[in-house]
């Protein structure tokens, strides 16, 4: 294990909070998302991953409103920003506050992206113009779920962000990683211990990420089959990429990450509630029962 990918998993720490509503650009609610990192921060999570497709400027603020959290694109699509253009917003932030930020890099989904076409090439093509451009390889991360990608991640980044996946995922990532590189799965969480509402509050959210065939055909390489990933995902499907439940539950399915290799796990709130809301009393609970 290298100095750099140990300074990265200390400033990390064991867990972090992956948010989509946090990388908004609204300018009427900057002052809530300054306040709601403040807070998360102050609740000891160790860094925010930011998802959408997000960049650097989206990091900027919160990084600013923190004293040293680090803020993670999760994921900057390698399909519309220029690798040019990522490698210069990766330096200004560095300059300004060195340490925080980490660039998080994915290949998005094929139904999402015009002219989709070899996706593995393309991260690929990406990681050598970041190289060229001076954009270290120990403050990227890539959101890697199959073999070649996991491959790539502990090759030429400092390891892999995967996004959607299960504990046995995490082991076996962690086997083709080996020991150095970062491992940072995703996980979500509802934090609610009824089964029929916790898992209809989850199959809803599911149901977008099931229309996406780089998702369905990693659970399908991870044992599910077709019946699982089709009307939002049967019970075994949701159960094994949910943690829902009373406390004891959900600190439990969270620790079977850990225990599969995961150094840092990040932890998205599912609720039952728009799209934009910050669910920050979820966040407390969660920093209450895994602190």
């Amino acid at each position: 294990m290298n100095d750099t990918t140990t300074a990265l998993r200390e400033s990390v720490g064991r867990y972090g909070i992956w948010s989509v509503q946090l990388r908004s650009e609204d300018p009427d609610r900057a002052g809530e998302r300054a306040e709601a990192v403040a807070e998360l921060e102050q609740l000891g999570y160790g860094a925010v991953w930011l998802g959408g497709n997000s960049a650097a400027r989206h990091a900027a603020p919160l990084i600013e409103a923190t004293s040293r959290l680090v803020v993670a694109t999760s994921i900057l699509s390698v399909w519309e920003h220029e690798a040019a253009a990522s490698a210069a917003g990766f330096a200004e932030l560095e300059a300004a506050h060195p340490g925080r930020f980490v660039l998080g890099l994915g290949v998005s989904h094929g139904p999402a992206v015009k002219g989709y076409n070899r996706p593995y090439s393309k991260m690929v093509d990406y990681v050598d113009e970041l190289d060229q451009a001076g954009m270290p390889a120990h403050r990227r991360v890539l959101a890697a779920l199959g073999p070649k990608m996991l491959e790539l991640s502990r090759d030429r980044a400092a390891g892999a962000i995967p996004y959607l996946v299960t504990p046995e995922h995490t082991a076996k990532a962690r086997e083709i990683l080996g020991a150095g590189p970062l491992l940072a799965p995703e996980i979500k969480v509802v934090l609610d211990d009824d089964p029929a509402r916790a898992r209809a509050t989850a199959r809803a959210y599911l149901s977008f990420y099931l229309q996406l065939p780089n998702y369905t055909q990693n659970f399908l390489r991870l044992g599910f089959t077709e019946a699982d990933v089709v009307d939002g995902g049967s019970d075994r499907l949701i159960d094994a990429v949910f943690a829902w439940g009373d406390e004891d539950t959900i600190r439990a399915r969270v620790t079977a990450f850990v225990d599969a290799g995961a150094d840092h796990v990040a932890l998205q709130v599912v609720e039952d509630a728009p799209a934009d809301t910050l669910p920050r009393e979820g966040w407390r609970r969660l920093a209450a029962l895994l602190g």
